[in-house]
């Protein structure tokens, strides 16, 4: 494709392509407590091929302000042939997953394409007030 296009405009379908699936995602989870959400948003990766799991992070007394924080871990990576010639897919998917949770903030705290064996993220919902 990049024969063809260039890698400019590769990079920009790349680009709508995540932002097409963010859209799906956020039609597919809906509503919902973080906790429900992250457990959606997992499912949909495990149904796109990704080996998936989360789980809780504890985070001390969450009424004192603290927000609830999950770690969403990916064993495996359905596009890394794409990813080897353009990493900038990877932020957009991290771009994504914040989409998907627009009131969280979404870190990349693993990296697949760093030689680790995982891609990380750890989820911070909105702080209690």
């Amino acid at each position: 494709m990049t024969e063809t296009l260039g890698r400019e405009q590769t990079s920009t379908i790349l680009q709508k392509q995540w932002q097409r699936k963010a859209q799906e995602y956020r039609e597919c989870i809906g509503n919902g407590t973080v906790r429900e959400r992250v457990g959606k948003l997992v499912e949909l990766r495990r149904l796109e091929g990704y080996m998936a799991e989360w789980h809780t992070l504890e985070s001390g007394n969450l009424n004192n302000g603290v927000s609830e924080q999950y770690i969403l871990t990916e064993y495996n990576c359905a596009i890394s042939n794409v990813a080897e010639s353009y990493p900038s897919v990877c932020g957009h998917e991290l771009e994504m997953f914040a989409a998907v949770l627009p009131d969280c903030t979404v870190e990349r705290t693993h990296w697949l394409n760093n030689g680790e064996h995982q891609c990380g993220y750890l989820i911070k919902g909105p702080a209690n007030n």
